[in-house]
């Protein structure tokens, strides 16, 4: 049967949009079953505290759980490369941390370009890495950690929370620019790493703030310094680390991302969610609290500020030496 050419027009313009109303049903649908958020670090740690108390408001803002998964290992790009080969259908979910601007340039190989592979939805927050020693360890200053680390050369070691985080980084640049030798010894994630800094096994780390601060408000464990150019006002009494070693100024961040050709809908949507959490007085005074800045970005300007972290990042690698570890 012959169809006439404006009938023909017709179905194929309804045929063209239909495409478009199902993917715009679909993301008001979204989520229709639980979303995982893949955490590259262990249970317990920084990006752990603040990504659950996200998740929640994620579960009762959207009608679904929202689970956070840690897959440790390899500074997060095990739990990366999972996501990356993930069905991009919103569903899983990555934690994008400094790290992985880090290991761009640490690694000479990886399975995967984050630029290129993870579509990137919204940042979460900033936060300071706090150099802290523990309480053995005979020095209350960052200059008497130097003096004493330079009377025992190779003797004091310095935990991570794995080869290309910011916690290893940050401690390779302060062994660079305060010319002292210091053993890096990485774990699975920051909450072992602390475990160990307590218990003394280890004597000093370059942590997150979130982790450590209870340990530090407490007393069992003594903070020299924060490495951002001005003071964090949860540790207000703490000096920053460019009042000792000129120059030296880091810190970490993480935010959220999917598999690329994740439907844009369901990316705006959930940048929507996130940034509306973000801006939250309960979660701001929370995150205050754990001496976080919450980064409030559309998903193209968090793109752009991730480029630019990796570039920061290639620098700092090259020049402490930390890919030849």
């Amino acid at each position: 049967m012959k169809v006439p050419r404006r009938r023909f027009l017709h179905l194929a313009a309804g045929a063209v949009a239909l495409p478009a109303i199902s993917r715009d049903a679909w993301s008001q649908a979204y989520p229709t079953r639980p979303v995982r958020i893949v955490v590259g670090l262990s249970a317990g740690g920084s990006v752990d505290i603040v990504m659950r108390l996200m998740s929640q408001w994620l579960s009762e803002r959207l009608g679904q759980q929202f689970i956070v998964e840690n897959r440790p290992g390899a500074a997060s790009n095990i739990a990366t490369e999972a996501v990356v080969r993930s069905p991009p259908d919103g569903y899983t979910l990555l934690v994008v941390l400094a790290a992985n601007a880090i290991n761009a340039s640490l690694y000479e190989k990886l399975n995967f370009n984050l630029i290129r592979d993870i579509a990137l939805i919204a940042g979460m927050v900033r936060v300071a890495n706090v150099m802290e020693v523990n309480p053995s360890v005979p020095a209350r200053t960052v200059p008497e950690f130097i003096a004493y680390a330079k009377a025992n050369p190779g003797k004091l070691s310095f935990a991570s929370s794995g080869k290309g985080t910011s916690a290893h980084v940050v401690g390779e640049l302060f062994k660079m620019m305060a010319g002292i030798d210091l053993v890096h010894v990485p774990y699975r994630g920051g909450a072992p790493a602390l475990i160990d800094l307590l218990g003394g096994q280890v004597h000093v780390m370059f942590d997150t703030i979130p982790q450590s601060i209870e340990y530090i408000k407490d007393g069992k464990l003594r903070a020299l310094a924060v490495t951002t150019a001005t003071r964090s006002e949860a540790l207000p009494d703490v000096p920053t680390m460019g009042e000792f070693v000129p120059g030296l100024e880091a810190g970490s961040w993480w935010g959220v991302g999917a598999p690329t050709n994740t439907p844009l809908e369901i990316i705006d949507r959930l940048n929507l969610e996130i940034n509306a959490g973000l801006a939250d007085p309960k979660i701001k005074k929370r995150l205050a609290e754990l001496g976080t800045t919450p980064l409030l970005f559309t998903p193209a300007q968090f793109g752009t500020f991730v480029e630019a972290e990796t570039e920061k990042w290639a620098k700092v690698v090259r020049f402490s030496g930390a890919n030849r570890d």
